[in-house]
């Protein structure tokens, strides 16, 4: 599960981001509006964490550029404000939920969690696509009811496709997911963590399907 957070204070955002890494969380941080909307530009996140006082610009300024491009990444406002006209525009302008600081840590995993199942159109913790499952509380993936246990980059790949079963992610969109911003990979490596998920499910019933020139896609496996 892939989060941008965007938060001026420095301080705060390397605590937040450290305990949402141990949380399971791959995590991007950006500290203004312009770095936020550049990193959105690309896509790839499950979830953004988007304070609204933020230099040069405001958080509401990028919420409503990203829903100006039908972007439809569920944003958590996070700010120290609770004013309810305040939490009224920003519900107004896209935002999918609010959060007001000070806030305890186990809440919010519990609304990021919420959201990212709400976009995988689940009503529980539980994600299947045939007989692959995973569990987004606990992150475990299971394979014809037997537990699944992958390595870290293979379990980010998998994890990405999963949570958009049934649409085509584009290679660009994925190695931000395995990798982050951070690692220099090329679309080898890619192809070669694609190559070893394959190989571990070649008796589920869910399959990696290539579709040339746009990316790849989990989806049912199709009986001969």
């Amino acid at each position: 599960m892939r989060l941008l957070l965007v938060e001026d204070n420095v301080e705060l955002s390397e605590w937040l981001g450290a305990i949402l890494q141990k949380e399971g969380f791959a995590l991007d941080c950006v500290h203004d509006a312009e770095a936020a909307n550049v990193l959105l530009g690309s896509g790839g996140y499950d979830v953004v964490l988007l304070d609204l006082k933020l230099p040069h610009a405001s958080g509401q300024s990028v919420l409503r550029r990203l829903r100006r491009r039908l972007d439809q990444t569920p944003v958590m406002v996070t700010t120290a404000s609770d004013s309810l006209d305040m939490k009224v525009e920003c519900l107004n302008a896209g935002a999918d939920d609010y959060m007001v600081k000070p806030f305890e840590i186990r809440e919010l995993a519990a609304r990021i969690k919420a959201l990212i199942r709400r976009r995988s159109g689940s009503a529980t913790s539980i994600l299947s696509c045939a007989d692959l499952s995973y569990d987004t509380n606990t992150r475990l993936f299971s394979l014809a009811g037997q537990a699944l246990a992958l390595p870290q980059r293979e379990h980010r790949l998998l994890e990405a496709l999963l949570m958009n079963q049934g649409h085509t992610l584009s290679k660009a969109s994925l190695m931000q997911s395995v990798f982050g911003l951070d690692a220099e990979a090329g679309e080898d490596a890619l192809e070669l963590y694609v190559h070893r998920l394959r190989h571990k499910l070649e008796a589920s019933q869910a399959a990696i399907v290539t579709l040339r020139g746009l990316g790849y896609l989990l989806t049912r496996r199709e009986q001969p």
